[in-house]
This record gives structure tokens, sequence and C-alpha cells, in this order.
């Protein structure tokens, strides 16, 4: 299948031929869907934190924090050009040598951009970008919207339309204008470090993008050290070109370019768990790059955040004193017992009908293995209406039953009973996960060996005029830890304000 030529480009970039097989195998045979067994409720897989849990999960995780390394994890690499289909669209078909004010009335998204872009934080720019407000409100005027979304969205403007989100900005303060990655630098100040301490955060960003976080985190950082009394550390990392996977024609053989070599392109946010798997840290919080708020609603945000910090520590360290008890005393029926209560009241693990037929020394060696794992809580929001992965029971493939993070497209909705529980589900999570990947010793376990390889996606694309088939590594909330013990706790709405589109720094949560 493959030419001399072909085991180069597969050495130079890293990638084992075996891996490129599977994945070949993968595209022909497909991924079966997950057996979700029921939606988590409130209940029934989702905690709810009343206030005396909540006050004393919040203590456990400040008492805690002195002697622990936490770093804020921030997958940021994600181009912003999906936030503008609409102002690019409109872009492309307006004429501004006949400009026609009724044209917003086509699409309502690009009237409300226009009527209200003065609410923006990066309007000061975008009028700077257009010789002054004088111009910009004379354009408006006369109907030019083409020169206004130029300036915005192309590289002789603003570049909002091919710079990441994390470099965009967001919200406005008297004392200036903040991107998407300070807020994330705020954030960890407030909950990812004691007083005078050091708060660590991890930007995941692309290559061409790097160098401009660089020089903007070097700008702000000792703004917000002195703001908030802390010490910012901030490191960043760009996703393996290993982890990039093989992409295939419509016949499932290798895509290959004119020149004829063959072509891979990036496998999702699956492949990060590499990068967070490099990282030396006790805890690390997980949130997406366009999740933030300004000052004024971060309240609930370090609230939750402290609190499932605590709700991981309490887990983690019953499952390190019972590991502890084991290796010190050894097998016997009474430490069996605590095992699978624990694990079954504390971690959420309903343990297979086959477990019974084993022995003692058998049945020890299935709890150590299912205690000793990465441990991961997650918070979940109310569904509003809102897209993102729902929390399900769902059974693994040794006959036990966990909490899985599911997305509509790993479940068989064409099976009436199993779409029966999908549209049960009545949370979702908002990629809020605080995770610990150390064992009791503080040795760290190799992640990707936790991955669920059978929970990767499949998708139609194209290269130039041509049809293809991509393939995205299990999700990193989602298959990329499937085999993670998992928490999950119930969050306010208001700790989720995510920015798809660009109207939606209009909402008022945004201003």
């Amino acid at each position: 299948m493959f030419t001399p030529s072909d085991l180069k480009q597969f050495a130079q970039r890293g990638t084992p031929v075996e891996t490129a097989e599977l994945q070949i195998s993968q595209f022909k045979q497909g991924f079966p869907f997950l057996p979700v067994v029921r939606a988590a409720t409130p209940g029934d897989g989702i905690l709810i934190l009343e206030e005396d849990a909540l006050n004393k999960a919040i203590n456990r995780y400040e008492k805690a924090l002195s002697g622990l390394k936490v770093v804020k994890f921030v997958p940021a690499s994600g181009a912003a050009s999906r936030m503008f289909k609409s102002l690019f669209s409109f872009e492309q078909n307006y004429n501004d040598d006949k400009p026609n004010p009724g044209a917003l009335n086509d699409d309502p998204s690009v009237d409300q951009f226009i009527a209200r872009i003065a609410d923006f934080a990066f309007y000061p720019d975008l009028a700077n970008a257009l010789d002054g407000e004088d111009e910009m409100h004379s354009l408006i005027a006369s109907g030019k919207y083409g020169a206004i979304l130029r300036a915005f969205l192309m590289e002789d403007g603003l570049s909002y339309g091919s710079l990441p989100k994390g470099l965009l900005k967001f919200h406005r303060y008297a004392e200036g204008m903040r991107t998407a990655a300070e807020e994330h630098l705020v954030e960890a100040a407030n909950y990812g470090a004691i007083k005078g301490g050091t708060a660590l955060v991890h930007f995941t960003v692309s290559p061409e993008h790097r160098s401009r976080f660089e020089a903007l985190i070097k700008k702000v950082k000792p703004v917000f050290e002195k703001a908030f009394g802390v010490k910012l550390e901030v490191s960043f990392s760009e996703q393996k070109p290993a982890t990039d996977t093989i992409a295939v024609d419509m016949n499932n053989e290798p895509f290959r370019l004119d020149d004829g070599s063959l072509l891979f392109r990036p496998a999702g946010h699956g492949a990060l768990i590499e990068n967070l798997n490099d990282l030396d840290a006790d805890i690390a919080f997980i949130k997406n790059i366009d999740n933030v708020v300004p000052d004024s609603l971060k309240a609930d945000t370090f609230t939750y955040k402290k609190a499932l910090a605590g709700v991981l520590i309490d887990a983690q360290q019953q499952v390190f004193a019972l590991l502890n008890k084991f290796e010190s005393e050894g097998v016997s029926s009474g430490w069996i017992e605590e095992a699978e209560a624990l694990l079954t009241h504390t971690l959420q693990v309903e343990i297979p009908e086959a477990y019974a037929g084993l022995g003692d020394a058998e049945k020890a060696s299935w709890l150590q293995a299912k205690l000793n794992r990465p441990i991961r809580v997650c918070g979940m929001v109310k569904n509003e209406g809102e897209p993102g992965g729902g929390p399900f029971w769902a059974k693994n493939p040794d006959g036990s039953v966990s909490l899985q993070i599911a997305e509509s497209a790993q479940v068989d909705l064409k099976d009436s009973a199993q779409r029966a529980i999908f549209q049960a589900s009545t949370h979702f999570n908002p990629v809020d996960l605080i995770c610990s990947w150390k064992d009791k010793n503080g040795k760290a376990f190799d992640l990707p060996k936790y991955r669920d390889p059978m929970t990767g996606f499949i998708s139609s694309k194209s290269q130039s005029g041509r049809e293809l088939k991509a393939l995205e590594l299990p999700g990193l909330w989602n298959g990329a830890m499937s085999d993670w013990n998992t928490l999950f706790v119930e969050v306010p709405i208001i700790t989720f304000n995510p920015v798809k589109t660009v109207n939606d720094l209009l909402r008022p949560q945004h201003q």
C-alpha cells in the first residue's frame, strides 16, 4: 500500500506505519456506537452540591492548594473563522459600488452586527483601521458595508477572519479591552494559586499564531500579576504532527496530493491528550478558549471551579487511602467490600455480573485496576438548547457501566431505544473539567493508554475540489478520557457563556 517515499514521509512526521494502517482499516470498518444505558441525571450520576457540601468542597481545595501544582489547560489553536460565517458570505456577495441598505434585511445577523457595531470591544480598533469613527459612520450611512467587513476580516485590516479566538478582543473595561486569552489569565490568577503564589496557564496554539500569543502574554502578564498578587507562568504547545491522521479518498484508499505525497490532517481536539500528557501537574482545569465572561460575572465561575477541584481531591484521597491499605494489609474480604463500595457509590461504576464469579484474588486485581486510574470531575449544566456532549451511563468493554460524555454522533439515533435515552438527557457538558492523572505515589499515568480508540469520527471533506474522508481521534473529553474515573457535578448555567458567532459578544453576559 505504501511506497518507499511514503515510508520516508511517515518517518519525518513521527507517524508509525502501523498507525496509518489502523486508521485506514477504521475508515473501512467505521466506528461502533457507544452503548448508552441511561441518561445521567441529578441523583443518578449527577451530583448536586447543596450549600454545605459546596462550601466544604471549596475549603478542601483552598486548604490543599498551596501543596498542589495546578495548571489551567486551554485549547486555543482553533481559528475563529466560523464565528464570522455570515459576515464572510455577505461581504462576498455585496457590491459597494451599488450599495443597497435593504440588503441587510436578508441576513438579520449582519444587520445586528452593523447596527450594534459600536458595542463590540474591538470597535475602537476597527474605527482606527477605517481612519476613524467619522469614516465608519460615513460608510454605514452610504451603505458601504463591504468596506467595513473587509477592514474587520481581512489581512489588510484587523485580520479577525483568520485569527484564533484567543487573540480576539471580547470584553470592555475602563482600563482597556481584553482578549479571550487574557480572561483566562484572570481566571487562573483567581483560582489557580494562593496569594503570592504562581498560577500556571498552558495554551495549545497553532504554529502560525504562537508568536502573537507570546507577544500578547509578554505585554499583559505584568499588569495582571500586579493586579491579583500572583505570578503567572504561561506556557505553550502545538498539536503534534504525529497525531495528524491519514486521509483517504471515497474508496478508502490513501488520498494523494498532486505531487504523489500522502495527505495528513489535524485529528481534532482529541489529539491534545498528548499535550496534556506532557504536562507535569497535580490538577488541571480544562476549559474552552471562548467560554469566558467579564469580571462582573466571574464569581460563580471561581466558586464552582474550586468546588469541582474539592470534589476531585476528596474522591482521589479516598482512592489513595484504600490502595495504600490494600498494599499494606493484602487481600481481605473487608478490603474488597470497601473497594466495591467506593467504586460504586463514590466513583459511579456499576460492577459487571461476571465479577460475582471471580475469586478474591481476581476481584482484588479487577478492583485495583478500576481504582488506580486517572480521575476527572466534569461540570454539567442544564440543557437549554446549546450543542454539546451529554452525560450518560454507558456500557464498557469489560461489562461494567460508568459515566461517559457522549456526543450525538456516538449514539445510534436510528435505534428507538438509544434515541429515547439520548433525548432523556437533561444536562450537557460545557467543557468544564478538573483532571488529575497521578497515582498515589505521584507517578503520572500514561494518558493515551486510557483512550478508547473505537470512539473516533469520520467526516467528509475536500481538497482542491476533490472529495475525501477525514478521521478525527476520540474527542479530548469523550473517547480520549473514556477509561478515566469520572464524576459529574451540576454547575450553574452562568458558568457557560461560549462565543460561537461574533454576535454572541452582544449578549448581556459579554457586555
